[in-house]
């Protein structure tokens, strides 16, 4: 029996989650596949290649947008943090990508960069997730000194918002606002809403959306309202690979932070924080064994995660464990690590095989 972790990537669940996406945009936005981070750990090109029938793609960085060009995709690419210095400025160009401008310096590049290709840009305003962008007061200004900029080809606008993952936050409301007066009577298509925005605030929408996480079939919301009807872009499996018998007080793993409460079986299952796998999961974090939910006990290890096969008691080695996807959504067990799914789906290591199918 070979040691097995693996990761299935559901290509027609992101087929279905951008289906959803276009079903929230009846007004008629268009929509940027975010695919930054490897597809969200989905893995870039494949997951681009589910996901042809959006506008546009984004991506953060080069490193990013240049494989999917190797790739053969020609839709628009739109880099979320520009770039990161002139010398990529001539790439670009000849890859007809598009970049965000967030900075005085970009602008700066961009009207000392040599006669070339004109470069289509967006320009991203602060309006309160206080991270990247101009103010607002100052947005004109940017723009008009890119207007006058034979670097540059359309102009157009961005924002991020700071707290749509919960639909009661009146955050998200107040961006809207300053985003619409920052760009008053300004030309330019606009674009404001990520995932929770797309699925959340149908007032954000403007003339694109950049859904991200949700297209991989992870709920962006917070405040426990209504699910989307998505699905899982990933089940992450391992096997039970021994079961022991342990006594009433046994402590289980390194600390022996759980104490077996009466005389139980505890699987050992091979994945571990070496595959990616969280070590701060708490004793609980559910697991699926033969479809059957149960969960973590002790710590988990490099290679190795305990499990209570109580409520599993025909459970054998070999069996498959799912660690999410398949009737365990990949946010709740981030809630129990205390954390959020994007990064559990985002750390897996090259440990971990991955699988691709319909």
């Amino acid at each position: 029996m070979n040691r097995i972790t693996r990761a299935t990537v559901h290509l027609a669940a992101l087929r279905h989650n951008l289906a959803v996406v276009r079903s929230y945009t009846a007004g008629g936005a268009r929509v940027m596949a975010v695919l930054k981070a490897d597809g969200y750990g989905h893995g870039l090109t494949r997951a681009a290649g589910a996901l042809t029938e959006a506008d546009a793609f984004a991506v953060s960085c080069l490193a990013e947008a240049l494989p999917l060009r190797a790739a053969g995709h020609r839709h628009r690419i739109v880099l979320l943090e520009g770039f990161f210095g002139a010398e990529e400025i001539p790439l670009f160009r000849r890859e007809a990508l598009e970049a965000v401008i967030h900075s005085p310096w970009q602008i700066e590049c961009l009207e000392q960069a040599p006669a070339g290709e004109p470069i289509d840009v967006w320009v991203k305003v602060d309006t309160g997730m206080h991270r990247l962008g101009f103010r607002p007061e100052d947005a004109h200004a940017a723009r008009e000194r890119l207007r006058r900029c034979e670097a540059v080809g359309t102009i157009r606008w961005m924002t991020h918002l700071a707290c749509a993952d919960d639909r009661d936050d009146p955050t998200t409301t107040a961006q809207r606002r300053a985003f619409e007066q920052a760009r008053a009577g300004l030309p330019g298509e606009a674009s404001a809403a990520n995932s929770a925005g797309t699925l959340g605030w149908p007032g954000v929408h403007g003339d694109w959306v950049r859904p991200g996480v949700c297209l991989y079939g992870v709920s962006p919301f917070i405040d426990g309202g209504e699910r989307p009807p998505l699905r899982p872009g990933m089940t992450l499996e391992a096997r039970l690979i021994a079961i022991n018998h342990h006594r009433a007080g046994d402590r289980i793993g390194y600390g022996g932070t759980f104490v077996c409460p009466e005389d139980m079986p505890v699987g050992v299952v091979s994945i571990g924080y070496g595959d990616g796998y969280p070590r701060h999961a708490s004793n609980g974090t559910p697991v699926l064994v033969r479809g059957r939910t149960t969960g973590l006990t002790g710590r988990v290890s490099m290679d190795m995660l305990c499990v209570d096969l109580r409520p599993v008691p025909d459970a054998a080695v070999g069996d498959r464990v799912v660690l999410w996807g398949e009737d365990l959504p990949v946010e709740t067990v981030a809630a129990h690590c205390e954390t959020i799914a994007y990064e559990l789906v985002c750390q897996l290591t090259s440990r971990v095989s991955f699988v691709y199918a319909d």
